[in-house]
């Protein structure tokens, strides 16, 4: 599998007015990693729109319907880390992580994301890290 996270992949932002902005966010670091087309994003925007990717721990996780695989052209993930909590349908959310998977590959992406979202050390250092290499180094664990 190629490297599934880049360093320019993980980002740190101050906020977003809404939760389909943050997953538009989240869209065209995919899109500009060369991981999806831009098809893809409409389509995990339709996704959330069918059922919340919100996964508690401030995480969401939005990702592309079954139909969009066409569109995914190899398997990867992003980040964007807000200052302020993004309304995720009354969850606050701080960590949007979009997905990419080819084949079944993204359901061992989406399980080392839950192993570092599981532990509320790792997601207060997660949300205290003051640059996007230091959060970057801490989910170095999703890419081995």
């Amino acid at each position: 599998m190629s490297e599934v996270l880049a360093p320019g992949d993980v980002v740190l932002a101050e906020s977003a007015d809404s939760k389909e902005e943050a997953i538009r966010d989240a869209g065209r670091l995919l899109v500009a990693a060369g991981a999806v087309e831009e098809s893809y994003v409409d389509a995990m925007l339709e996704r959330e729109r069918t059922i919340s990717t919100y996964m508690g721990n401030h995480l969401a996780i939005p990702h592309g319907t079954d139909d969009a695989k066409r569109a995914i052209r190899r398997s990867a993930l992003c980040l964007v880390r807000y200052d302020e909590p993004v309304d995720w349908d009354g969850n606050p959310v701080r960590v949007v992580v979009g997905i990419a998977g080819v084949g079944d590959e993204h359901l061992e992406i989406l399980s080392r994301i839950a192993l570092v979202f599981a532990d509320t050390d790792q997601v207060q250092r997660v949300l205290d890290a003051s640059s996007s290499a230091e959060l970057y180094a801490i989910l170095q664990a999703v890419n081995e």
